[in-house]
């Protein structure tokens, strides 16, 4: 599914969930009506066993007492609904914030933290279950392609990403229980063919799940970490984080970054709660004021990881932003005494330049390098070292004209990046990315939200042919930034939409038209040609919407890259 398809029809698709939204209360459906019943039916095809499939029994007193009045517990510990489900941290504290607020139930702020706590680590997810959902967290704008017309959880993702509904893991009759109560929410007909899927891939137990909760171990974070980030527009960054346990699941962090790209320095101090020995979710600032510039590196961020089982690496997002759209993708691994190459400053070498100076990072690298520690791959040679220190290796190589083409692995002894440069003969065409997207203007009381792109360059793959799935990323591309609003007279102004940093930092007007718009954002670059001599040229589409609107007496609300549903107007 195209996702510039799928943003051409955002606001169709809004209006008439709003509509049906809208229309939700009394009103009669004899279809509905006919497909409960089926529902209902559903159950009797199953075995026995599966309809009284064992819950995850609570064990917390608090839990117990807050909950106990509408979930009933039975002898063995089980209460209803909540031990026959489990899900995300996000999942937990969403369905503890729904309770308060439909349900009245009275807690403190601190009861409210306790008990998303044990939810999250007892009636949570495996590590390998949370790892395909985990985009939905880490507040990544994730594009489900590869959900075909047949597939039943295309009926999830016509209204939200799918992952969201997976991230939540249910016995069959809970799942049944949950289509009834969401068709009769939001008036569409269920089925039995949606239960039964959603029964059979996010099923309660799972031998994941099974393994996992058998272990009692408190989380074992403390000690220094090797750290590569990196942020759109900005480039890499590395150095260390030190991870000091400040409870038996919480810890405090202070990590320092220097970029590749400048040698600019971030020192960002944090803490950070660890659900289920493995969801790392906390908060983190720079060590100096943010600035008033929306992607400032020291703003507040909150940090998303996923924790490996073996406590050895993490990964995930450290983000910030009215709509989370700035942000660190992340890379932990545990320091050791190992000699450790982490990164490169360079994804991409051109056969048959020579004297390439390349910038080698790591942790624990001997006071003396010489030439034969180092390898590119075939085709290449290691000229010289420039300089060394424990840190980092400052090389120069020349790559030869005949140079096997594509990714190679960068060795150093047994320390190994595998595909880590590319070698290229020549750029074939300019990706911008994200090749689709939502920016918006701001309002009284919503800050605007800001879009980061990026030129990427990209050559051919071995089948000779453009965009296709073989194709190299070279890295980003040196380029100049414009836009063309849709419908707009060419070569008119765009400035009453928006302007683009040197950076590729679109940044919407100031004043909001009370109007979206359709725009072009074209990438031109400055050095590189195609085969015919002109400039190459990439482009995105970009909306840029309005942060609200009402329809039908409600409100709604952007976020991320869709509208929520904000209540009565």
């Amino acid at each position: 599914m195209s996702r510039i398809g799928s943003l051409r029809r955002l606001a169709v698709s809004l209006a008439v969930c709003a509509l049906l939204a809208g229309n939700v209360s009394g009103q009669s459906n004899p279809e509905l009506s006919q497909a409960q019943e089926s529902l209902h039916k559903v159950a009797t095809t199953e075995t026995a066993g599966a309809l009284h499939e064992e819950g995850v029994p609570v064990t917390d007193p608090l839990v117990i007492a807050k909950c106990g009045s509408c979930h009933a517990r039975d002898d063995k510990g089980n209460m209803e609904r909540i031990s026959w489900a489990r899900t995300t941290p996000e999942g937990w504290q969403n369905a503890l914030k729904r309770m308060i607020l439909v349900k009245g139930v009275s807690l403190t702020a601190q009861e409210g933290r306790l008990i998303a706590r044990y939810l999250s680590t007892f009636h949570g997810l495996a590590p390998e279950e949370a790892m395909p959902v985990r985009h939905i967290a880490e507040r990544r704008i994730h594009e489900e392609s590869n959900i075909a017309d047949s597939d039943p959880g295309k009926a999830c993702a016509k209204c939200h990403a799918l992952a969201l509904t997976l991230s939540w893991r249910r016995s069959l009759e809970d799942w049944k229980q949950f289509v009834e109560l969401h068709s009769a929410r939001y008036m569409f007909s269920p089925n039995a063919e949606i239960v039964a899927y959603l029964a059979r891939v996010a099923p309660l137990h799972s031998p994941e799940w099974e393994a996992w909760s058998a272990r009692t171990n408190l989380p074992n974070l403390a000690g220094r970490w090797l750290v590569i980030a990196s942020t759109p527009g900005h480039g890499k960054y590395y150095g260390e984080m030190q991870v000091d346990r400040a409870g038996d699941d919480e810890f405090t962090t202070r990590a320092n970054l220097t970029s590749v790209r400048d040698g600019s320095r971030t020192l960002r101090t944090g803490r950070s709660v660890v659900y289920g020995d493995y969801a790392w979710r906390g908060r983190s600032k720079g060590g100096e004021p943010a600035s008033s510039a929306p992607d400032d590196r020291s703003s507040e961020a909150r940090e998303v990881l996923w924790i490996a089982p073996d406590h050895s690496r993490a990964e995930g997002r450290w983000f910030w932003g009215q709509y989370q759209e700035f942000g660190f993708d992340v890379q932990l691994q545990r320091a050791s005494s190992n000699t450790t190459l982490l990164a490169i400053d360079r994804v991409s070498l051109k056969a048959g330049s020579r004297a390439n100076r390349l910038h080698l990072i790591g942790d624990n690298f001997p006071a003396q390098v010489a030439p034969r520690d180092l390898d590119f791959g075939p085709g290449t040679i290691v000229r010289g070292i420039v300089s060394s220190t424990s840190a980092d290796i400052v090389a120069e190589v020349d790559v030869a004209a005949d140079a096997p083409l594509g990714k190679h692995g960068v060795a150093f002894r047994r320390s190994v990046l595998p595909g880590a440069i590319a070698v290229y003969d020549r750029i074939d065409y300019v990706k911008v990315t994200p090749e689709s997207a939502v920016a918006a203007f701001g309002d009284s009381t919503h800050p605007r939200g800001y879009l980061q792109f990026e030129a990427i360059g990209y050559q051919r793959g071995a089948d000779g042919k453009l965009h296709t799935a073989d194709d190299v990323e070279l890295g980003p591309v040196d380029v100049t930034w414009s836009f063309q609003v849709f419908h707009a007279p060419e070569g008119s102004s765009a400035d009453f939409v928006g302007r683009a940093s040197a950076s590729g930092l679109f940044m919407p007007a100031s004043e909001n038209p009370n109007r979206n718009f359709d725009v072009w954002v074209i990438a031109t670059a400055r050095d590189e040609n195609d085969q015919n001599g002109l400039a190459l040229v990439g482009k995105s589409y970009l909306v840029v919407t309005i942060p609200t609107y009402v329809f039908n007496g409600r409100k709604y609300v952007r976020d991320l890259d869709r509208w929520v549903d904000d209540g009565p107007a």
